[in-house]
């Protein structure tokens, strides 16, 4: 089976068509699904919930995508300064804000895990399990240099065997890690990169019984259509920085 995983598009339309256009051309992949956080940071979180429901896109819950669903107090992000925290608070306010009883709705549908059997149910290995964050949270953030002994707690907390994927977003950042033969894969995000390249990113996983290939891509969009609609918007100019720059400083 082919997969092709997508995660964190926040709001960012121009980008998640980019990608599912990029998907839909390649007739190797089986299926696409998506690890969360939909929403926040730019202003189209109806539009994007609404194209991938559309097109039976399904997926789990972001931190995002459970705060606004449930009108939590804060998005659940972490800041490194009093500005940034200042400014998460603004894009989850007018995230709120800005989010339809429908979209909140069909956030509040969302799972927090997923398990895919890509040879069938017939047979216990391999499984593809989806998280955003861990296998607790949504919110904790499972970077690429975290130490073997905490992706094995995760692994273990799921219950994968070696052969096993384990694929998590909200970093932002793109990686592949084999752990005790389970690999645990980070997607990196479509809509606000943070390694440096503004393109928008997802991954195809092409997973048998005995082996496991993960393939990173990186797809161009119209960021100046993106970067215009957070000008135009209530949301902080901050923000088109951010995509403009692959989240470099």
């Amino acid at each position: 089976m082919r997969y092709a995983l997508l995660s964190d598009v926040h709001g960012n339309l121009p980008a998640l068509s980019a990608v599912l256009t990029a998907i839909s051309r390649d007739t190797s992949i089986d299926a696409t699904y998506h690890l969360g956080d939909l929403v926040g940071y730019a202003p189209w979180p109806n539009e994007v919930v609404a194209r991938l429901a559309t097109a039976a896109i399904a997926g789990v819950a972001g931190n995002y995508d459970s705060t606004v669903a449930f009108s939590y107090k804060h998005c659940g992000c972490r800041s490194e300064s009093s500005a940034q925290e200042a400014l998460a608070h603004q894009s989850f306010e007018w995230t709120l804000a800005n989010t339809s009883d429908e979209t909140k709705r069909l956030l509040r549908s969302l799972p927090f895990r997923m398990d895919l059997r890509p040879t069938g149910g017939h047979i216990s290995q391999p499984t593809v399990t989806l998280l955003h964050g861990d296998r607790v949270l949504n919110t904790v953030y499972v970077n690429h240099d975290r130490p073997d002994a905490f992706l094995k707690r995760i692994g273990d907390g799921v219950g994968a065997k070696p052969g096993d994927v384990i694929a998590v977003g909200h970093t932002h950042v793109p990686w592949h890690r084999e752990v005790e033969g389970v690999h645990y894969i980070n997607t990196g995000s479509v809509g606000r990169p943070k390694d440096g390249d503004w393109r928008a990113g997802y991954v195809v996983l092409d997973i048998a019984t005995d082996n496991v290939n993960v393939e990173f891509v990186r797809t161009e969009y119209d960021i100046e259509a993106a970067v215009a609609g957070i000008e135009t918007s209530e949301l902080p100019s901050e923000f088109a920085a951010v995509l403009k720059s692959g989240g470099v400083k």
